[in-house]
């Protein structure tokens, strides 16, 4: 069964009624952590990937038709949004008009319904923690749910374990904080300890399209699921050009031992290869986290390996309460979904254009995704219509929701003629506010843009 510390933490979960795959998943991760494993891919190990672009490829009407008739959709849910200061699901945010993150996703999936005369299931993979205020929102949607499969079935969740010795930790002021996600390579894991996978077989489903809920830009398209069939790939990413503003996040690469497609996080890379990992000439591609996958693919290979992927080991080492600096350290088991592309012999890569990329990590990208840089059209498809300027706020006004709304209580500025918005200081703008070009605000307590004030330049308070 293994060491003391291992029986520790597999009886902590057996106790908390998890399910058997994802006990067995754990125990092959920590295995592995316990032997020295540290998941890092040195520079060394990889070479640059060159891949096709979706504007390149022919898709005919008929092929993506039937594709989206064979697809349904999963939206990783489980993010409280605790970075902003919130303590429900970050999909209940309010976006526009009213519309939260999940009132879009729905909307547009209602859509391609219609237009496509297609099933679309939509499945939420929820979190113990945003599974109740996700439901409750979605009620209001009577047709969403699709006969024979759930609106969402749940993610596991494991033991933060002692980095000291690798047994589970044990946090009385708050025992909620002892569990984490085992990060969304998980996704696997849950489909087939739950059935889903078995049951999307069974009900004709051959695709799967997977993207997170606060990227209102991952519409599961007609024309890339289209070139996900035509391919014939098992399992495919959609990445984008890596700007500035990913250098130091992860990329795509080809493992030089077997030529397969590895995605790199900046947790797997090396401290001395640090300057390698943010080089955009040499890593030109990073991922959106929509991905595809064949249904019969994906379970011939959990079958081959009983249920374990064996997806690359990602050791995050935190504090057990990360609002406490001094309490215990802890090692956080995860792995990253995308992470499969190396499993699947033939998987595939396909660049799309940015707009299918518009995730909302910060309240910088909330203010840009409230602002009209994007409008929101009949089939509620995020559309830019400028180009998404930079945007740095504050973190001391304006990094947790609640600050943020205080600052613009009449809405977001219009940002369409901006091109880079840095605040530095307490602003709060008034309505109708217009930002053209470079703008920074620098210092000040208190200060007010007024309502319909043009910003230009640089305005110290």
């Amino acid at each position: 069964m293994g060491s003391p510390a291992l029986k520790k933490a597999l009886a902590k979960m057996a106790g908390a009624g998890i399910d058997e795959v994802a006990v067995e998943t754990f125990a092959h991760y920590f295995r592995l952590l316990e032997h020295g494993e540290t998941g890092m891919v040195p520079e060394s190990t990889i070479d640059p990937v060159d891949i096709d672009r979706l504007d390149d490829v022919e898709v005919d009407d008929e092929t993506a038709r039937e594709a989206v008739r064979q697809t349904a959709v999963i939206k990783l849910n489980g993010g409280l949004g605790t970075s902003m200061g919130m303590d429900r699901a970050k999909s209940l945010l309010c976006v526009r008009r009213g519309l939260s993150f999940l009132d879009i996703i729905a909307r547009q999936v209602l859509h391609l319904r219609s237009e496509y005369d297609a099933p679309l299931p939509l499945l939420m993979m929820n979190s113990f923690r945003t599974s109740a205020d996700t439901l409750t929102a979605l009620q209001r949607y009577d047709d969403l749910a699709v006969d024979g499969l759930p609106l969402e079935f749940l993610q596991n969740k494991e033991p933060k374990l002692l980095t000291k010795d690798l047994s589970p930790v044990s946090w009385d002021a708050d025992p909620d904080l002892e569990w984490c996600p085992p990060g969304h390579g998980d996704i696997y894991t849950a489909l087939r300890g739950t059935g889903l996978l078995q049951d999307l077989i069974d009900q004709g489903y051959r695709y799967v399209f997977v993207s997170n809920s606060d990227n209102l830009g991952a519409v599961p398209d007609a024309r890339v699921a289209g070139w996900f069939a035509q391919s014939g790939a098992p399992f495919a990413i959609e990445a984008v050009r890596r700007t500035p503003s990913d250098r130091k996040g992860g990329h795509f690469a080809r493992r030089k031992a077997d030529g397969r497609i590895v995605l790199r996080e900046s947790a797997q890379t090396l401290p001395e290869d640090a300057k390698a990992l943010a080089d955009l000439d040499r890593h030109r591609f990073c991922s959106t986290n929509n991905l595809w996958f064949d249904t019969h693919a994906m379970k011939e290979a959990l079958d081959a390996r009983d249920g374990i992927l064996g997806l690359p080991l990602i050791r995050n080492v935190k504090n057990v309460d990360p609002g406490d600096p001094s309490s215990p350290e802890v090692v956080q088991v995860e792995t990253a979904m995308g992470a499969a592309i190396e499993v699947f012999e033939g998987a595939r890569l396909i660049e799309v254009g940015r707009e299918r990329f518009v995730p909302v990590k910060t309240t910088n990208d909330l203010l840009v995704l409230r602002s009209d840089v994007y409008e929101i059209g009949q089939d509620f498809v995020l559309d830019p219509v400028a180009e998404v300027p930079f945007v740095e706020l504050d973190g001391d006004h304006y990094k947790l929701v609640g600050q943020f709304d205080k600052h613009f209580p009449e809405g977001a500025p219009s940002l369409k003629e901006a091109t880079s918005l840095r605040i530095e200081g307490d602003w709060t703008f008034g309505r109708g506010v217009r930002v053209q070009g470079d703008v920074a605000l620098e210092g000040g307590t208190g200060r007010r843009v007024e309502a319909d004030e043009v910003l230009t330049g640089t305005r110290s308070g």
